[in-house]
């Protein structure tokens, strides 16, 4: 592991241990040069390869001839700015260091930088951190209103770091907490680094796009149900670890009671729904296109159901509010009825009064009628008593 260059007084020592640490001697002919070697070893964890959210070690040891001296670390990402550590446990041999969880935007080269006042030491090591994982946020709310069309993509960062090791993961789609998992589709990554999918289930209508930007995961819901709402989670395996992003889906629906053209002083509820919680500062609105204030109803924050009595047409529309920001909207156009249709039900009233009026009145003479004939009868049994009680008296005579 060493050979010299006599022209130039150069010991070149490669592949360099901790025991090589110590006291070199150079002598040429009467002149004798002493150096000190000192030697720094840095290890990374699982061989600096992460999954996003892993916590990584470094050690750092350190050997020379003279008694060792304190160190002060310092760390800096890939973006230059200073790491603090979890924990940090230290001995004059050596130095331990434990992060905190890592993003997949830590992927890149590290800085270690090592000082010490005595002796005067200032060197800086570089190492690669790569960590696979996903550029989404941890949980990504996605909104869609029912029968559009909504794409659910986890972009990876594979192609970015070159990560060409290889892992497998899936896709998994529940409705609620706690609910069954479906499977969705799988996927590997190929020898080149390409991602290849197969999907999965065969009862859930949807599509794997064809074309896509490299290293991403998509599914497309072509025509979204309400019951097509929940958590869907795209998951990594990696030498037996995981990590996993969640998209939350939430799916907006709006109906109206009675359904159909409203007829001039009639009224209708129309009634806006999204599926599951709303997140913090999020609620509902109902409005008239081009009404009044009097046309616009909030829901209170987190309410995932809101119903509104109209009695005037138009167009109106549902909004999802997040942090005043409108995440979604879905209208819905509310007919006015014709003319004659006003009439019909005008007439049809008039109509149905006019024969409840009838029945009512024919049930007075009926009831007025039973009642007369009620009093005939009782008055003809009276009147027989009557007589049979003075035929008795003029027998008796």
């Amino acid at each position: 592991r060493a050979d010299i260059k006599t022209e130039y007084k150069q010991l070149r020592v490669w592949n360099l241990k901790l025991s090589d640490a110590g006291i070199y001697t150079c002598k040429y002919g009467s002149r004798e040069v002493r150096t000190s070697l000192h030697i720094f070893n840095l290890t990374i964890s699982l061989d600096g390869h992460f999954l996003q959210n892993e916590a990584p070690q470094l050690i750092l040891m350190q050997n020379s001839s003279s008694p060792l001296p304190d160190l002060s670390i310092t760390l800096f990402n890939s973006n230059n700015h200073r790491v603090t550590p979890a924990i940090q446990s230290e001995t004059r041999q050596k130095y331990a260091v434990n992060l905190k969880k890592l993003k997949a935007m830590d992927s890149g080269t590290w800085v270690c930088q090592v000082r010490s006042d005595s002796p005067l030491i200032n060197q800086n090591i570089s190492f690669a951190m790569k960590v696979l994982g996903f550029q989404n946020p941890d949980l990504e709310t996605k909104y869609a209103t029912v029968d559009s069309t909504v794409i659910l993509s986890w972009h990876l960062n594979s192609q970015k770091i070159k990560w060409k090791e290889g892992f497998t993961g899936q896709l998994n789609w529940k409705q609620q907490e706690g609910a069954d998992a479906h499977e969705l589709l799988d996927f590997n990554v190929t020898a080149q680094g390409q991602l290849h999918e197969t999907k999965k289930s065969s009862n859930f209508l949807f599509e794997i796009p064809e074309r896509k930007p490299e290293s991403n995961i998509e599914v497309k819901l072509p025509k979204v149900h309400f019951n097509h709402s929940g958590q869907y989670q795209c998951q990594l395996e990696y030498q037996g670890r995981h990590a996993q992003s969640t998209i939350e889906l939430v799916v907006m629906k709006v109906s109206a009671n009675p359904e159909g053209p409203l007829s001039r002083g009639a009224n209708m509820t129309l009634t806006c729904q999204v599926s599951g919680r709303l997140p913090p500062n999020a609620y509902l609105r109902w409005e008239r296109v081009n009404g009044t204030n009097t046309d616009v109803k909030n829901s209170r924050q987190r309410e995932a159901k809101l119903e509104v009595n109209i009695s005037a047409a138009g167009l109106w529309s549902c909004h999802l509010i997040e942090d005043n920001d409108r995440k979604i909207s879905l209208p819905y156009p509310v007919e006015e009825a014709p003319v004659w249709i006003n009439y019909v039900i005008i007439g049809a009233s008039v109509g149905g009064s006019l024969l409840l009026f009838a029945l009512l009145c024919l049930c007075i003479i009926s009831g007025i009628r039973w009642q007369r004939r009620m009093q005939r009868t009782k008055r003809m049994a009276q009147a027989r008593q009557y007589l049979l009680e003075n035929k008795t008296c003029h027998c008796q005579q």
